[in-house]
């Protein structure tokens, strides 16, 4: 049995495509947190905005001024769908990240296992090795006494 593990280019693999899933994870969390800013961010101008417009309709605003702010919220609107898509988008990747991640680390966690086993049995041989030199000696100075006696 060899004294390196054989399967250590494959863990080496595995742990480094783990820290590169790890990497993209944290950066669609990141990613997806930003979107999630932006739609909050316009959701709360569409509110700010829809206030202003209805309390200018109560003082009186002309024609003009009415489809302006019509035509503004109706392009808030647009934008906060568009934006609250890139979020479910964004959503669906990270979750995709984590099952990748997921798999590399069960991967990873496997060939951990298989090192530990491949290290505990180089172990063990070792520890037989050396109660058989000890047993060995232990023999010989018995052998070795009662020769010298008989």
């Amino acid at each position: 049995m060899p004294d390196k593990f054989p399967l250590q280019p494959l863990l080496d693999l595995a742990n480094t495509r783990m820290d590169e899933a790890t990497r993209q994870l944290g950066e669609l969390i990141a990613s997806e947190r930003n979107g999630q800013q932006k739609l909050e961010l316009l959701q709360r101008y569409r509110a700010e905005y829809g206030e202003r417009f209805a309390a200018a309709a109560r003082g009186g605003i002309g024609p003009d001024a009415m489809r302006n702010y019509s035509n503004f919220i109706g392009r808030l609107d647009e934008a906060i769908d568009a934006q609250r898509r890139v979020v479910e988008q964004s959503h669906l990747h990270t979750s995709q990240g984590q099952r990748q991640w997921i798999a590399q680390r069960t991967k990873v966690r496997a060939f951990d296992t298989l090192s530990q086993r491949f290290q505990n049995e180089l172990a063990r041989k070792a520890a037989r090795q050396e109660q058989r030199a000890t047993d060995e000696h232990a023999s010989r100075k018995f052998r070795e006494k009662a020769n010298g006696q008989g």
